[in-house]
């Protein structure tokens, strides 16, 4: 397996590693480096760059619109108490999710590899960090979500055809349709990148067509009210507000986990130093912009007391603004928008598992990439087994807050990493922002995770131990490296 260093323990902003090595001549070079032959797949560890703009913006719009966004905004009325403050507060999140994609886009320019943050902070602090989000990532970033998204679609599904519940045990149901969700698009994506993208771009595509039409169709046709938002009661005030929103902020920001997707493929992306911040940013700022307008739907279909701690509240918004046989018509079609997100979270998740199977740390049977698929077939198949056994003993509820916790410590790392990449003088793009885009993101987001801590410590102190039970796995993997 090519590799373009032989250890990221001997990496210094002085001497740079792989990734940031001699960036003039990359820079200079872009149309060479970018070709689709044999020497670029060798610089892509065994993986090829296939996918461009369009692909790499699907993939972070489908990774971030998946469960959070159709089952979070009952809970988070129920925290908060007032719909302007919780369309508030998902506004305030996608402020959050853009600047750090323009954070990632300058750092995915300048290490353009798979693994997203495992990459940047091995690089850019100590290959400790970057083992500790790839074990993060491991088990919560990408599987727990997975699951989650799994389990929500088999919920709309059974919610679409009640008649497969009849007479049966709906909890087994819904779990074996999300086993088959799981299996069936795994079996997909370990065939290749190109017909994996194929079919992401399909998903993807109609789940855009199915928020817009719900938005539009409602707006135009439904039956609702605005004065939940033009004459809103009083918001939470005093020390117990601040924490449920700190708590609530970090449920939306669990929502909007896939700004960074794109990242996680950068040995996969064509001329990734121009696709890469150009994907993140065009994602992200797109699905804001629905996620702002769904929320706003939300509050204008249901009355704040029916919606308050409705999980399902897409398919009750439907039923309010077209009547109750809509309601089994969305749930199909939400029930199929999740499925975009289950497979774009199978094609980035491997990526990380195998950046770090390939450098040493982690088990080494990960790093292969199938010789004729060119994609770690291995991985793939590994993180599907733990969303699998997730699915099987586990329920969205009681890992939402766990998950959120979790990821939402390393991205802040990474970001402000950008301060280091720039003073090593080695990054290859300069994004507009800096240094307010850096500051922003870490700021609020060590303030979320304070406030939430404050709220849910028993859920975050877990999420605490999560990342350091992977502590003694870093020690054992580094031993192995380096006997």
């Amino acid at each position: 397996m090519p590799r373009a260093t032989e250890t990221r323990a001997a990496f210094r902003i002085s001497a740079p590693a792989r990734g940031l090595t001699n960036p003039r001549r990359r820079v200079s070079h872009k149309g060479m480096a970018d070709t689709r032959n044999a020497a670029v797949r060798a610089a892509g560890n065994g993986l090829e760059r296939k996918l461009g703009l369009f692909s790499a913006s699907n993939l972070v719009i489908a990774n971030m619109i998946g469960a959070g966004i159709f089952t979070t905004s009952g809970l988070l009325l129920a925290e908060l108490g007032s719909p302007l403050l919780m369309v508030g507060l998902w506004a305030a999140g996608g402020v959050l999710a853009l600047c750090g994609a323009l954070c990632y886009g300058e750092l995915g320019a300048a290490m353009p590899e798979a693994g997203g943050e495992y990459v940047y902070l091995g690089e850019l602090f100590h290959p400790s960090l970057g083992f500790l989000t790839g074990w993060v990532s491991f088990i919560v970033g990408f599987s727990a979500p997975l699951a989650a998204s799994a389990i929500g679609c088999g919920e709309y599904i059974v919610s679409a055809v009640p008649a497969l519940a009849a007479g049966g045990d709906t909890v087994v149901l819904k779990k074996g349709l999300a086993l088959l969700v799981l299996a069936g698009l795994t079996a997909v994506h370990v065939r290749g990148i190109e017909s994996g993208a194929r079919l992401q771009n399909l998903l993807t595509g109609g789940k855009v067509l199915l928020i817009l039409a719900l938005v539009l169709a409602g707006c135009a046709l439904g039956r609702g009210s605005m004065a939940p938002l033009l004459h809103p009661g009083a918001a939470a005030g005093g020390g117990a507000g601040w924490k449920s929103m700190g708590l609530a902020l970090m449920w939306i920001m669990f929502a909007y986990s896939g700004w960074n997707a794109a990242a996680y493929v950068g040995s996969e992306v064509r001329d990734p130093g121009r696709t890469l911040p150009a994907s993140l940013l065009l994602g992200t700022g797109l699905v804001t912009l629905l996620y702002l307008a769904l929320n706003v739907l939300f509050v204008y279909a249901i009355p704040p007391g029916e919606m308050e701690g409705v999980v399902a509240v897409g398919g009750l918004a439907a039923e309010r603004l077209f009547g109750a046989g809509a309601r089994a018509v969305f749930s199909g079609l939400i029930g199929f928008a999740l499925l975009s997100s289950i497979s774009a979270m199978i094609i980035l998740g491997p990526r990380v598992y195998y950046a770090m199977a390939r450098d040493g740390y982690f088990f080494r049977f990960v790093a292969a990439v199938h010789p004729g698929s060119h994609v770690p077939a291995r991985s793939i198949v590994l993180q599907s087994l733990l969303a699998a056994a997730l699915v099987l003993t586990g329920s969205f509820d009681q890992i939402l807050t766990w998950m959120g916790f979790c990821l939402g410590i390393f991205p802040v790392l990474a970001v402000l990493g950008v301060f280091r990449l720039r003073r090593s003088g080695l990054g290859r793009r300069r994004m507009p922002g800096f240094p307010a885009a850096p500051l922003v993101f870490a700021g609020g987001s060590v303030l979320m995770l304070a406030l939430a801590w404050l709220e849910r410590p028993m859920e975050s102190t877990i999420a605490v131990i999560t990342v350091i039970s992977g502590i003694p796995f870093w020690f054992l993997f580094d031993r192995r490296r380096h006997p």
